[in-house]
């Protein structure tokens, strides 16, 4: 496999890592050459990108030969064996670290300046470099990150020899490798165009990505019906368009599926509010969940919160139960683009259980159903039959229910996508 260069083997890494954008990654570049490859991996992933900067520790009658490594922070990792077996004593292995410390220090404050590093406790992180020779920065990258709270730790190249790749499948939790070719000799080759990474371009790219970010969503507590209800906001882009999330019956704000539309809709430059329709006591007695007007009514009273936080295009996107209520409260407040709810995309939805009201909705409605939800699909029709607004059914094949076949999901947060953005941003009739 050839590159043309490292932004090409960012762009074919990223369609490999493409599943890993759901868990919500930070993405580090092991510098110099590893940035260019890592920029395009977070932009295709729409997650942070940081450096991770480490200094091997080298055995000082064999620097080659790393008998541990150092990070930030104070993160220190040494292979005692190595020390035993390579006979380096105390003080080398101070003198080394001392020398060590402060190139570690030099190229943290020429690529961040005084940006604090990314915390990575808790996290996935997708360490990524342009290529591997022999694996020793990227086994001490590995450590670096294990040892700053990371919680899975997936290493991604474009190119590796098999020996190094089978040893770094036995550090990492993941290793994606797109070649280990059997006549590996030197990264370089397998690149058309491998010019040096300056220092320059390396900060470059991490200031274009920290100004590409995605906006950073705060905990709120929406006041509707009466009770405070906890969600997480995403503040709106350029367009100014939010689009608030009903979940449907035992599902929260927390729902794993919910939470991936809603980073492709952030993405996309939309702002989002997930938040429980239901106190955590009327969840727990359990028939709350089937009151359609009691919950079109707290999404209404959601909606009027939501224009003093954020006055621009509302949408709303409802799950099973409450694609109902998102539809009975679009019929309340009416489409208009500065006081109603200008598009609603039901997922796997129940708008049969809005009743009535479905004729009165002029919200422009997608309706979005699995090809073997098939029970689900006909109360679809038949609710789609009632509607006098403008209206589409999005059959999405091979899926059931809760769109857990593998591209389903993804599917579903590109038609909704779609629909928003056709829907709510400037421009739009």
């Amino acid at each position: 496999m050839l590159f043309a260069d490292r932004a090409d083997a960012g762009r074919r890494l990223a369609e490999a890592l493409g599943p890993l954008a759901q868990s919500d990654p930070v993405v580090l570049g092991l510098p110099r050459g590893g940035v260019p490859v890592a920029f395009r991996v977070a932009q295709e992933l729409g997650a942070p990108l940081d450096v991770i900067v480490v200094r091997k520790l080298g055995v000082p009658h064999h620097p080659e030969l790393g008998f541990g490594a150092i990070g930030e922070g104070g993160v220190r990792v040494i292979s005692e064996d190595i020390v035993r077996r390579a006979g380096v004593s105390e003080s080398e292995v101070a003198s080394v670290q001392q020398a060590e410390e402060v190139e570690l220090a030099r190229r943290a404050r020429a690529f961040r300046s005084e940006r604090p590093r990314i915390p990575l406790e808790g996290r996935t992180v997708v360490l990524v470099d342009d290529g591997i020779a022999t694996g020793a920065t990227a086994l001490a990258a590995c450590a670096v990150a294990r040892a700053q709270g990371a919680a899975h730790v997936v290493l991604a190249v474009p190119v590796a020899p098999p020996s190094a790749a089978a040893r770094l499948r036995e550090e990492a939790d993941e290793l994606v490798c797109l070649s280990a070719p059997s006549g590996f000799s030197a990264v370089g080759e397998w690149y058309r165009d491998f010019d040096q990474t300056p220092d320059e371009e390396v900060v470059a790219l991490l200031t274009r990505a920290r100004q590409a970010a995605p906006r950073l969503t705060s905990d709120v507590l929406v006041e509707a019906g009466g009770v405070d209800l906890p969600g997480a906001l995403t503040p709106a882009g350029d367009s100014g368009a939010l689009v608030m999330f009903a979940h449907g019956s035992g599902s929260s704000r927390h729902s794993p599926r919910n939470r991936s539309v809603a980073a492709a809709l952030n993405r996309a430059g939309l702002g989002t509010l997930l938040f429980d329709l239901l106190t955590a006591d009327e969840e727990a007695e359990g028939g709350h969940v089937f009151d359609i007007s009691a919950l079109a009514g707290r999404l209404v009273d959601a909606a009027a919160w939501v224009r003093e936080h954020s006055p621009g295009p509302l949408g709303v996107f409802g799950a099973s139960t409450g694609a109902a209520a998102a539809l009975q409260a679009a019929a309340v407040v009416g489409a208009d683009r500065d006081t109603g709810i200008g598009a609603v995309v039901s997922r796997g939805g129940r708008p049969d259980l809005a009743g009535a009201r479905l004729g009165e909705v002029r919200s422009p409605t997608l309706l979005l159903v699995g090809s073997r939800d098939t029970e689900v699909l006909d109360l679809n029709r038949r609710a789609q039959a009632e509607l006098r607004c403008e209206n589409r059914l999005d059959i999405v094949p091979g899926a059931t229910h809760l769109f857990e076949e593998p591209g389903t999901l993804d599917e579903v947060a590109e038609r909704a996508r779609a629909w928003f953005v056709g829907h709510l941003t400037e421009g739009a009739a």
